[in-house]
């Protein structure tokens, strides 16, 4: 058995030897959530394209939603007095 008939003898029906980008066939840093199947540094090329918006809160409006780090028990105790 030579060595060529030996390497990638195995198949890679599953696993992370299986998959890869579906733009520039990378297998690392694969992006698989919504079934997209692209590495990270082609999401970032095409994610416009795609539809995707990046969001950024500032920290008065992190804390109005309660996503900040200092969004407590305050928070929702003083909407809870509103309703």
């Amino acid at each position: 058995m030579s060595h060529e008939s030996v390497w990638n003898s195995r198949p890679r029906n599953y696993g992370k030897g299986s998959r890869s980008c579906r733009v520039c066939k990378h297998k690392a840093g694969l992006i698989r959530k919504y079934d997209l199947n692209l590495c990270r540094q082609c999401f970032r090329e095409k994610a416009k394209d795609i539809g995707f918006n990046k969001v950024s809160f500032t920290w008065s409006e992190s804390a109005a939603w309660g996503l900040g780090p200092h969004a407590g028990s305050a928070t929702l105790a003083s909407r809870n007095e509103q309703d």
